[in-house]
């Protein structure tokens, strides 16, 4: 859709005089409306009032897309498509016969982000009346108004500054406000595609009274401070309310971190610079940052203040799903996760961290889309970020960036760049839905030609010249593997998941030349990194072996050594992507107890447990880098608690469950697991207790929505489950 067709006659418009964080003022007058509907956007984020009271549906809109093309940005390249999904609300209760006052405050966010902007801040609008089979329209323009704000300094990732010295109160709301106004004038329109979108935005699911942990003074620079330190008892992205009582001019200062000292104060390590600041007019006000948010558990309070509560925001998906078990660190490790996954999903992408960065990487991303997938309802969310994975593809080369949408980072080709197969792919096992894959196919095609370009002797040795080209990452002990060794790995599993898909797509000629690719690059796998003398793969080290068996290579004997290496070890020595397939490979060649014993180990998952740990590391513990307490990207592996442990899985050849199987692990370290998840038919739970003090047989309950039945298979015995709730006892 063109600005035009969504927003008719209005046209973007800025302050005539510069205001990095403006507030818009437009006086409309309506007759008796049965229906009043607000298009708008402010850009970056943007807050909108119609006669004072916020109309918003969630916090940090727009969401974040490739909002239109930047010049040489990125260098060399021409991104696939631009958007700009523009929110439309119902304010037909907030209107009155008369005139109306329309308030939107805006700037900051991904838009004008300092570390990659698109623009200055901007906003447009069109409101639409609805009367006895009539419409009354109103529409920025030259003819509106523009006044300062109380946000004053900022940094999208990390700090906003609030001024309340000489603010006006009646900004949002008061149509016969008096305060200085800055006339508007046209602004740079965005040369994009309009749409709307269903994706959730952020909202506030749950507000947390912090502790308050410690008091102390300190004198600086001949000043004696007040400090106060509080813990909101877990780590999360969130929104604090902070109570300001300080005299006029006196700067409150709120800092945060995800850890404290042995002394009960913040630990300045892991605050990653993130600050509130409130310059005080002398009255008590309740406050809370507008364009930003903070990840954190502990935060400082420097002056008079109170940190009243904190909200914990992020995107709005529920948790769709139940884990338990009498193993403390599995349980740990579900809740850490859903926590650190929340906590990434902001204005509509999934992160890497949520203070940092802040950035859709397509490695982490791919590696996570279906642990989230199981745990919560993210099918709208999913379904929106592949389109960002769609838009940041090179039109000339096929290249993929490491971020969707693009702001410049790290990654490399066949890890990060094979999301454009790997979250469609998975979005269409999950929901059934094969439209994204049918939508995305052609691109995924021109992106394997591009792993062919960037190939020697049919190993992937190279990315985008003057670009990282990661393999793993983030390994246990430092990276060994080779990166050409990761990236063809990655690069044969998206082919064969395009065969899956050329087939179901009416593309079945295509197949031949995608599995005589499949073929060449297995060989040249085996021929660079097989070791014939021992049957290993680049000596079974960082998970080797459980790649190449991942992917149909190796023998019985490969099994073997993957499986006595990690035995004995009894801890994983991988990183992000080596996690995930060893414990899935493991799963499926028949070791899970030692599958189960590496997510207990004490120097990774357990061991952040017994550190206190709320959410999951950038880093296992034997790191030294002070970075992110919470980054999702190990949590690939709570996929395997419902699909392995729990058994809620279906047959090779269906998608959406469809042919729902049932067909649990009951790991010996563990004698009881029961959860559930929703799937496109409904809920299904399962819970197993293993009977000790009798025969050792498995308690089974396996409960299916009304009208789904499925089957129930462990080794060589097979039942069908009926709708409704099924008991029974297996073997275990």
């Amino acid at each position: 859709m063109t600005q035009k067709e969504m927003f008719g006659k209005a046209i973007w418009i800025e302050p005539e005089e510069q205001i990095r964080f403006p507030v818009l003022r437009s006086v409309f007058n309506i007759g008796k409306a049965e229906k009043v509907t607000l298009k708008v956007v402010g850009l970056g984020f943007f807050h909108a009032f119609i006669n004072g009271k916020e109309v918003n549906t969630s916090e940090f809109l727009p969401l974040n897309t490739d909002f239109e093309a930047r010049e040489n940005y990125p260098v060399g390249e021409k991104l696939f498509g631009h958007r700009l999904i523009v929110p439309v609300i119902d304010v037909t209760g907030l209107v009155n016969e008369g005139d109306n006052l329309l308030a939107v405050h805006f700037g900051g966010g991904w838009y004008t982000f300092e570390g990659g902007p698109f623009g200055t801040a901007k906003v447009i609008y069109m409101i639409e009346a609805e009367a006895d089979g009539r419409t009354t329209r109103f529409y920025s323009g030259t003819s509106d108004v523009f006044a300062d704000s109380f946000v004053k300094e900022y940094a999208f990732t990390c700090h906003e500054t609030q001024n309340f010295k000489g603010f006006g109160e009646g900004v949002f709301g008061d149509t016969d406000w008096a305060g200085k106004t800055v006339k508007a004038v046209a602004a740079k329109p965005l040369e994009t595609e309009y749409v709307t979108s269903d994706c959730p935005g952020d909202r506030i699911t749950e507000t947390v009274r912090p502790a308050l942990i410690n008091t102390y003074e300190e004198e600086v620079d001949g000043v004696l401070r007040q400090y106060k330190v509080y813990d909101a008892g877990k780590n999360i992205s969130a929104l604090p309310v902070v109570k300001i009582n300080a005299p006029f001019g006196v700067a409150v200062t709120v800092t945060f971190s995800e850890e404290k000292t042995a002394d009960n104060r913040i630990d300045r390590r892991y605050s990653h610079r993130q600050s509130f600041v409130v310059i005080s007019d002398g009255k008590e006000r309740i406050v809370s940052p507008r364009f930003t948010w903070f990840a954190f558990r502990f935060a400082e309070v420097d002056g008079d203040a109170e940190l009243l509560n904190v909200g914990f925001v992020h995107a709005d998906v529920d948790v769709s799903s139940e884990f338990d078990s009498d193993c403390e660190a599995l349980n740990w490790l579900y809740k850490a996760y859903i926590n650190t996954q929340l906590s990434n999903m902001h204005a509509g992408i999934p992160s890497d961290c949520p203070h940092i960065e802040r950035r859709g990487y397509t490695g982490d991303g791919q590696l996570t889309c279906q642990a989230a997938m199981t745990v919560l309802d993210a099918r709208k969310f999913y379904l929106k970020w592949i389109d960002d994975i769609s838009d940041c593809q090179d039109v000339h080369t096929g290249h993929i960036q490491y971020t969707a949408p693009y702001i410049r980072s790290g990654g490399g080709p066949g890890a990060w760049g094979c999301a454009i197969v790997e979250v469609p792919y998975r979005y269409y096992k999950e929901y059934g839905d094969i439209g994204p894959c049918r939508r995305l196919y052609p691109q995924m095609l021109r992106y394997f030609d591009y792993l062919e370009a960037h190939s020697f002797n049919d190993i992937v040795v190279s990315d985008k010249e003057g670009e990282w080209c990661l393999g793993d990452w983030c390994t246990l002990t430092p990276t060994a593997l080779p990166a050409g060794f990761i990236n063809n790995y990655y690069y044969i599993k998206s082919m064969k998941r395009a065969v899956e898909i050329a087939k179901l797509i009416g593309k079945a000629g295509d197949v031949p030349a995608l599995e005589k690719r499949i073929e060449a690059r297995k060989k040249a796998t085996r021929a660079a990194y097989y070791n014939t003398w021992d049957h290993n793969y680049l000596a079974n080290i960082q998970g080797a072996n459980a790649f190449a068996l991942d992917l149909g290579l190796g023998d019985e004997a490969t099994k073997s050594f993957l499986v006595s290496y990690y035995k004995d070890l009894g801890q994983f020595d991988t990183g992000i992507c080596g996690t995930d397939v060893v414990t899935r490979v493991l799963f499926d060649i028949g070791a899970g107890d030692v599958a189960v014993e590496l997510l207990l180990g004490d120097r990774t998952f357990a061991g952040w447990m017994k550190a206190g740990f709320t959410t999951l590391s950038e880093y296992w513990l034997n790191s030294t880098r002070d970075r992110s307490h919470s980054h999702p990207m190990f949590g690939s592996v709570v996929t395997y608690f419902f699909e392995r442990l729990l058994g809620i899985t279906q047959e090779a050849d269906s998608a959406g469950y469809e042919k729902l199987v049932i067909s649990p692990f009951m790991p010996p370290q563990s004698n009881r697991i029961s959860g559930s998840r929703l799937l496109p038919c409904g809920h299904v739970s399962a819970s197993y207790l293993r009977d000790n003090e009798n025969s050792g047989l498995v308690r089974a309950k396996v409960t299916l929505p009304e009208g789904k039945t499925a089957v129930f298979k462990h080794r060589d015995f097979e039942m069908t489950l009926i709708s409704g709730e099924n008991r029974f006892e297996f073997e275990a």
